[in-house]
C-alpha cells in the first residue's frame, strides 16, 4: 500500500491597514534618514526660524493686539514645523518615490492607495509633531509662556495642520515633474504662508481688508487656532470659521490628489 503524503503550506499572517502602513512608515523613515537635504529641512530649519520671529517681535506693538512675544513665536514655530518638516519634505518624498517606481510597485501588493500615501507621510508627520512638542517646551521655558487657556484648540489646530500639509504635499507632488523641481514647487505656499498667515506679522496688526484675505490662506486657521487656544481671545464664531477654512483646504487637497495624483513617472 502506498501512503499518501500531504504537505501543509505555512499560514500567511493576516495583515491590517494599520500594520501595513506601519511597515511602510518604517521603511520610509529609513530612506528619509539617508537624505541629508530632507533631514536639514525637517530637523534644523524649523528650530532656527523662530529666532527671527522673536527678533521681529521686538519692533511690534504686540501688547496693543493682546499678544506677547511667546504667543507670537510659538504659533509661528508650529507653522515652520508644518511647512518645512511636513509639507516641504513630503513633496520631495512623493515625487522621488514616484520617479523611482516605488509607488507603482507598492500598488501591486496589499497596500491600498490611501494606505500608501498615509504610510509614506507618517514619518514626516511624526517628526513635525515631535518638533511642535519640543518647541512648546522651549517657548514655555525661555519666553515665560503660561499654560494655554483652551488646550483643545491647540491640539485641534495642530492635528488639522498635519493632515492638511500632508494632503497639500501630495497635491503639489501631482504637478511636480522631477525630484529637482520638488525643491521649487513648495516655495509659493511656503512664502505666502510665512508672510500672510500670521507667523511673522499677526493678522491683528494688518489692515482689515488684507487680514480678511489672509484668513483664507491654508496655514492661517492653524496659526489662529493655536494662538487663540493659548491666549483665550478666540471667540466661538472665529474658532468655527478657522475650523471650516482648515477643513475646506483639506478637502481641496484630497480632491486634487484623487483627480491628478500620478503613480508613475511623468513623461
Amino acid at each position: 500500500m502506498s501512503a499518501t503524503q500531504t504537505t501543509s503550506r505555512p499560514a500567511t499572517a493576516a495583515t491590517t491597514p494599520l500594520s501595513r502602513m506601519a511597515s511602510l512608515a518604517r521603511a520610509e523613515l529609513t530612506l528619509l534618514g539617508r537624505t541629508r537635504g530632507a533631514l536639514v529641512a525637517a530637523l534644523f530649519v524649523p528650530l532656527v526660524m523662530p529666532v527671527s520671529v522673536r527678533s521681529a517681535a521686538e519692533e511690534m506693538d504686540l501688547a496693543g493686539a493682546g499678544l506677547s512675544t511667546g504667543t507670537l513665536v510659538l504659533p509661528a514655530a508650529f507653522g515652520f514645523s508644518l511647512l518645512f518638516a511636513v509639507y516641504s519634505v513630503l513633496v520631495g518624498v512623493f515625487v522621488v518615490r514616484r520617479e523611482e517606481l516605488v509607488l507603482k510597485r507598492l500598488r501591486t501588493g496589499e497596500l491600498r492607495d490611501a494606505e500608501i500615501l498615509a504610510g509614506s507621510a507618517l514619518p514626516a508627520a511624526l517628526t513635525g509633531l515631535a518638533q511642535c512638542l519640543l518647541l512648546t517646551v522651549g517657548c514655555v521655558a525661555l519666553l515665560d509662556l503660561s499654560a494655554p487657556s483652551a488646550p483643545h484648540l491647540v491640539v485641534i489646530g495642530l492635528l488639522l495642520g498635519l493632515v492638511m500639509c500632508a494632503a497639500l504635499a501630495a497635491a503639489t507632488a501631482s504637478f511636480t515633474k522631477t525630484g529637482e523641481s520638488a525643491q521649487a514647487t513648495p516655495m509659493p505656499l511656503l512664502l505666502v504662508s510665512m508672510m500672510g498667515s500670521g507667523m511673522f506679522v499677526p493678522l491683528e496688526l494688518l489692515p482689515d481688508k488684507v487680514a480678511s484675505v489672509c484668513e483664507l490662506l491654508p496655514l492661517t486657521p492653524v496659526v489662529t487656532l493655536v494662538r487663540g487656544g493659548w491666549t483665550g481671545n478666540l471667540s466661538g464664531y472665529e474658532a468655527l470659521g478657522a475650523l471650516a477654512t482648515a477643513m475646506a483646504w483639506i478637502l481641496i487637497g484630497v480632491f486634487a490628489v484623487r483627480r491628478w495624483f500620478r503613480w508613475e513617472p511623468r513623461r
